[in-house]
């Protein structure tokens, strides 16, 4: 799909595919370090998947997209939210919802090299606060 195109889907969708795009691309990550117990598995997930990681990390990371990148992650984020979990502050539910609408974008666009910095940029700031 061409970035026009993309950028015409509603956020909301975007995010939809971006957070299994990113949880698929979170559990190859944690495979890769050896871990092998399901249960351990999971609970290592939790803490890239969660809202809190996934604000952190768009918010530090937004300084470094283009313009058309940035538009797409305000765009993201002003969205009007009808459903919010519990125990998350909607400001930092609507940061998290950018974030995976950026992924699902990236994804639908076929941008993999792009996908793959951003959410490796991601896990650097969520590892180690950079």
């Amino acid at each position: 799909m061409d970035k026009k195109e993309a950028r015409q889907i509603n956020t909301n969708a975007l995010a939809y595919l971006g957070d299994a795009v990113y949880e698929v691309a979170i559990r190859e990550y944690i495979m890769e370090t050896g871990q092998h117990n399901a249960d351990r598995l999971h609970q290592i997930a939790v803490r890239y998947v969660r809202a809190e990681g996934q604000a952190e990390a768009i918010k530090k990371i937004i300084g470094e997209l283009t313009e058309e990148e940035q538009s797409l992650v305000r765009r993201a984020r002003n969205r009007k939210i009808t459903s919010m979990p519990r125990n998350v502050a909607p400001i930092t539910y609507k940061w998290a919802t950018a974030f995976e609408a950026f992924v699902g974008y990236l994804h639908l666009t076929e941008q993999k090299e792009r996908m793959e910095w951003f959410i490796e940029r991601a896990i650097s700031i969520i590892n180690y606060g950079e």
